[in-house]
């Protein structure tokens, strides 16, 4: 494997030992990372396999493919980490030792303006993962009804007022489609709150991405899969950057769904398929928050696969 010297311009890593400590790295196991990006992460745990261990790496973006290295026990997967089981099954792989998946948009993603991610560029609405396909930025910015945009921006943005916003949409698009995204900050420059307008931005772009890229549809169907293919005893890492994605982890390791309900056996027992074994979420140390910022914003959570749930 070859060093990549741009590995960490690419996407730094955000608490790396910590998430290999959580993933309590055996050499001759099958290890996934489902980000891979930049391979920080995934260059780490594969120097701490052997020949017989073996490291799958999941990505849909296309850019991300350029970061991956030749090896006989190494793995790209091109595709959408929804598709977990089916892709490992098409490996001839049915169970795994431990799965990594750090959420979100990498740190290329956000510094490749034409990719339109940032709110400090004006560049084309896109906010796709994978640009090879789906509806972007441009479409649901442009063509959702005020109704479908008040019910995007409140779920998925978390800010104060859905209804004004995509009002201020609907308007400027009556006169000319809303093609950038600078046009957009534009248009949210007059209701944004006086001194936090980029976190303003921040949360409505969010919203529009987790909308382009179903972030959270997909995000359920891939941790019901990570309880599938995980041996038990095995672990699962998950690092996630606001609270939406977080909570749906923590409610899934908690309880064994989404909503936080708990399901009982005929005993009594909480029927769930995994144990947390970090309470709380493990956040970066002042040392990692200084070197990169967007660490202060990630929750990294670690659970073990239980015995036949």
């Amino acid at each position: 494997m070859t060093e990549n010297k741009d590995q960490y311009e690419y996407h730094v890593p955000v608490m790396l030992q910590e998430c290999l400590d959580g993933l309590d790295i055996h050499p001759e196991g099958i290890y996934i990372d489902l980000t891979f990006g930049g391979g920080g992460h995934a260059r780490e745990m594969f120097k701490q396999i052997s020949e017989k261990g073996k490291l799958i790496v999941f990505d849909q973006d296309a850019d991300a493919k350029k970061n991956a290295w030749e090896a006989p026990n190494f793995h790209f997967v091109a595709s959408n980490f929804s598709f977990l089981k089916n892709q490992l099954r098409m490996l001839g792989i049915s169970k795994v030792d431990g799965i990594l998946a750090d959420l979100g948009v990498s740190s290329h993603q956000f510094n490749e303006p034409e990719r339109g991610f940032s709110i400090r560029s004006d560049e084309k609405l896109d906010m796709r993962m994978n640009q090879r396909s789906g509806e972007s930025a441009f479409n649901v910015v442009n063509e959702y009804s005020e109704e479908e945009l008040v019910t995007m921006i409140g779920k998925y943005g978390e800010v104060k007022s859905p209804r004004r916003i995509a009002q201020a949409i609907c308007l400027k698009r009556q006169a000319s489609p809303i093609a950038t995204t600078g046009q957009l900050i534009e248009v949210l420059e007059p209701i944004a709150p006086k001194f936090k307008e980029n976190k303003f931005y921040a949360q409505v772009f969010q919203a529009i991405r987790i909308e382009v890229n179903d972030e959270m549809n997909v995000l359920e169907r891939m941790l019901e899969q990570t309880a599938e293919v995980l041996k038990p005893g095995g672990r699962l890492v998950v690092m996630s950057y606001h609270s939406l994605e977080d909570r749906l982890v923590k409610n899934y390791i908690k309880s064994g769904s989404f909503d936080g309900k708990v399901e009982k056996d005929f005993f009594g027992n909480v029927i769930k398929p995994f144990k947390g074994i970090t309470r709380k979420p493990v956040v970066a140390n002042e040392e990692e928050l200084e070197r990169n910022s967007r660490a202060r914003s990630a929750k990294l959570r670690i659970a073990e696969r239980n015995e036949g749930e």
